[in-house]
């Protein structure tokens, strides 16, 4: 095993350089691996980012993987490279418990179709990461690697917190409100949400069909690209996605935008939510960016969005949900009985006019297609809140998993307190490759600012 230095500088290095390490033999699966364990050993009493993690299984998978490429196979796009996987996400060789009592001890037979296509790829399923009490807002055991006195966020808070704390490379969560975009942003790494329908969900835990997604956590937003490059793709298990073309994301990602993108500054409906350090954050970045970056405020219907986005999740997961009501409500946490209650006491006529919505508001967005690249506004109203009394809250991310937008977090900016304050670059439905090349010109004029 390498010493304690080189694991940490594996851990910094992003996954396009591992992969290409792994791919040219210059690093061996099973040195990464022990790399990752031995992040996991130093830092996973303090964080508490898995639900599952089984050294000698992944050091055995690892050393399968070593023999296959040096046997002069074909190896995959992900060769070597570890995974977590959030705990909703079917996996046959591993538990899968839903972060729920009821599914204690539950040992899926098949894999889902997302980790199915990660294994095929030739990726290495680490673990399984920690998930909040059936992907709700019960906080999970997990704490924020940038500060463990810090709430990581949720639901997807394993999968963010294992990637900032350099335990994996890359991981896999899903989000029905703000479970991807929330987390990455307070754990300070790079969270993607792509499009509805994108990813297959067959495997994944249901709580809301119109809104489910699965999104991608990486260190950098290159990492981000390549593994939802492996994950994009027709599922015939999952309505929502339809046979397309590669999107080829990471290729796209790392191409020269043609001309200076436009941003549309976008301040949400509730936008007094946001701290000081968060307005002037965003303010300085908008001023920053000059003639490329524009006020713009989003047309009225759009303060209407929380409360519908909410009438549909909270009408689908008592649905989704009613097997766990029915086998005993009293195991399940307060916030989740009374979210599936309030489900169960929607009216048709409501559920329906809400479903009706997502077009009124992506006809509202064409306006701003038009004329900008991306939405720039912020992941989060402040950075990650100090204690575990709640996973904070999603509401600049939920309009967005409404639409069924891609999303991306990049860990740009900074709170005076040191906890990360993440920028949100919001996309048209179904341009998430250029959603991408757009956050990758952004990542980069920054950089280059920040060491002018």
């Amino acid at each position: 095993m390498a010493g304690r230095g080189g694991n940490a500088a594996l851990a910094s290095l992003g996954a396009v350089a591992l992969r290409d390490r792994l791919a040219s033999g210059a690093l061996r699966a099973a040195e990464l691996v022990d790399a990752c364990l031995a992040q996991v050993e130093a830092r996973e009493a303090e964080i508490g980012a898995w639900a599952f993690i089984d050294p000698a299984q992944a050091r055995a998978e690892a050393a399968r993987l070593d023999g296959l490429r040096a046997s002069g196979r074909p190896i995959g796009p992900l060769h070597g490279l570890p995974v977590g996987i959030k705990d909703i996400i079917d996996t046959a060789a591993m538990p899968t418990e839903n972060g729920a009592a009821f599914d204690k001890g539950r040992r899926p037979t098949e894999d889902a179709w997302a980790v199915a296509r990660l294994r095929a790829a030739g990726a290495l399923i680490l673990g399984k990461t920690t998930t909040t009490e059936l992907a709700f807002l019960e906080p999970s055991k997990t704490r924020n690697p940038v500060n463990p006195a810090h709430t990581p966020g949720g639901s997807s808070a394993g999968s963010a917190a294992a990637v900032a704390a350099g335990m994996a490379p890359l991981a896999v969560g899903t989000q029905t409100g703000g479970s991807v975009i929330r987390p990455a942003a307070y754990c300070g790494v790079v969270g993607f949400k792509p499009s509805f329908g994108a990813i297959g969900r067959s495997g994944v835990l249901t709580q809301s069909p119109t809104l489910d997604t699965v999104g991608v956590f990486a260190a950098d937003l290159t990492g981000a690209a390549l593994l939802a490059d492996a994950l994009f793709g027709h599922d015939p298990g999952d309505p929502a996605t339809a046979p397309a073309a590669p999107p080829r994301l990471l290729e796209t990602a790392l191409s020269d935008a043609p001309v200076t993108p436009a941003f549309a500054f976008v301040r949400p409906p509730e936008w007094a939510l946001a701290d000081a350090d968060t307005q002037d954050a965003f303010a300085e970045l908008a001023a920053l960016l000059g003639d490329a970056c524009d006020s713009v405020d989003l047309p009225a219907p759009f303060a209407e969005a929380a409360p519908l986005r909410e009438t549909i999740n909270a009408a689908e997961m008592a649905k989704c949900y009613h097997r766990y009501a029915a086998r005993g409500r009293a195991t399940l946490s307060p916030t989740l009985t009374a979210f599936i209650e309030r489900g169960e006491a929607t009216l048709a006529k409501d559920y329906l006019a809400a479903l009706d919505w997502r077009a009124v508001l992506n006809a509202g967005l064409d306006q701003i297609w038009r004329r900008y690249d991306a939405i720039l506004t912020p992941a989060t109203p402040t950075p990650a809140p100090e204690g575990f009394a709640s996973t904070g809250p999603a509401i600049f991310n939920g309009l967005w998993t409404f639409c069924g937008t891609p999303a991306v977090t990049l860990p740009l900016l900074e709170a005076g307190n040191g906890m990360p304050i993440g920028v949100q670059l919001v996309g048209r439905r179904g341009d998430d490759a250029r959603l991408l090349r757009t956050a990758r010109w952004l990542t980069t004029r920054l950089a280059a600012q920040a060491e002018g």
